[in-house]
């Protein structure tokens, strides 16, 4: 049994997952500047991604949904019917896609998830170093019956249909010399997010000023971003990758996808997307049931059999 069929039928059989015991993270919010603590917590079947605002003393909690997204610039805000809100989420929700955590209480007393070193692989490490554990309700996922699109301007996203597999194909186009226009497609049978976890958010040098006049990047540095002047890469270990830009826009791309509730299987086409666009998507999406159905994964006598394969060859436990 080749690794991409085991991977696949995984995903259809297995149960739902939480980590194993607490994490606890702290640092400052890239935008904001405040330094926040987070608490990642278990949480029951079926509780899916929660936050809770621990300094907001009621009516502080925030499900993780694409229909609570407010203001989705340069980062992803959610907010509950009460107001409170918690902002840059993508990259902690793409951890819990990547490594398969489907519910847990994220507590935060602070509005903005610390951004740590730009990317998503200290929130993967922590999840790892816990571990996550089978549940006994199966997952539900999200099957894509039609195309929908979203054409604003050059800007462009679509989802269509794709048998028992996630892919997102992304392109960006910079007129910077050194971004330039670059595409990659993730496929999530491939199994490996090592590379897009480790891709750090960046941005244009000569950008900073603006950016900050929004009352943004508070709490950005070089220890943060990556930041680009011309053809020259200001921090002193440069890029990760050859791909660092465009794998760290799949990596938004994911942890917004995993607003949806479920995990998705489709084809998602984008070019010079980003928050704004995919929660566009997903709520022109969703809006006409006809296009999506929610399933539930289904038991195999060989379920045991495939996961313990499974474990032994794949790097992401999704």
């Amino acid at each position: 049994m080749n690794q991409s069929f085991m991977y696949i039928k995984l995903m259809f059989i297995n149960n739902q997952k939480t980590i194993n015991d607490i994490i606890e993270l702290n640092g400052v919010g890239l935008h904001n500047g405040i330094n926040a603590n987070l608490k990642i917590k278990p949480a029951i079947e079926d509780h899916g991604i929660k936050f809770c605002r621990t300094d907001v003393g009621k009516e502080n909690l925030i499900e993780a949904n694409y229909q609570n997204v407010v203001e989705p610039i340069l980062c992803t805000k959610i907010k509950n019917k009460s107001g409170v809100t918690v902002s840059t989420v993508e990259h902690l929700m793409a951890a819990f896609f990547g490594e398969g955590v489907d519910n847990a209480l994220v507590e935060i007393d602070a509005s903005e998830v610390p951004i740590l070193d730009g990317s998503a692989s200290e929130f993967v490490d922590a999840i790892r170093s816990v571990g996550v554990k089978d549940q006994k309700e199966l997952r539900k996922f999200i099957k894509v019956l039609k195309k929908v699109e979203i054409t604003e301007g050059k800007k462009y996203i679509s989802i269509e249909p794709l048998e028992n597999d996630l892919v997102v194909d992304f392109e960006i186009v910079y007129s910077n010399p050194l971004i330039r226009t670059r595409r990659k497609e993730f496929k999530l049978s491939d199994g490996n997010l090592t590379n897009i976890y480790n891709s750090r958010t960046f941005c244009l040098y000569e950008d900073i000023d603006f950016i900050k006049s929004q009352g943004l990047a508070k709490g950005g540095s070089l220890e943060n971003a990556v930041v680009v002047k011309g053809n020259e890469i200001l921090n002193d270990d440069g890029l990760r990758n050859r791909h660092e830009f465009v794998y760290h826009k799949i990596l938004d791309c994911l942890g917004d996808l995993m607003l949806s509730g479920f995990r998705l299987f489709g084809h998602v086409r984008t070019s010079q997307g980003g928050h704004a666009l995919t929660n566009k998507l997903l709520i022109k999406f969703f809006s006409d049931k006809s296009n999506w159905s929610l399933e539930k994964a289904k038991l195999s006598k060989n379920n045991n059999q495939i996961k313990n394969s499974s474990k032994k060859t794949l790097s992401a436990n999704v």
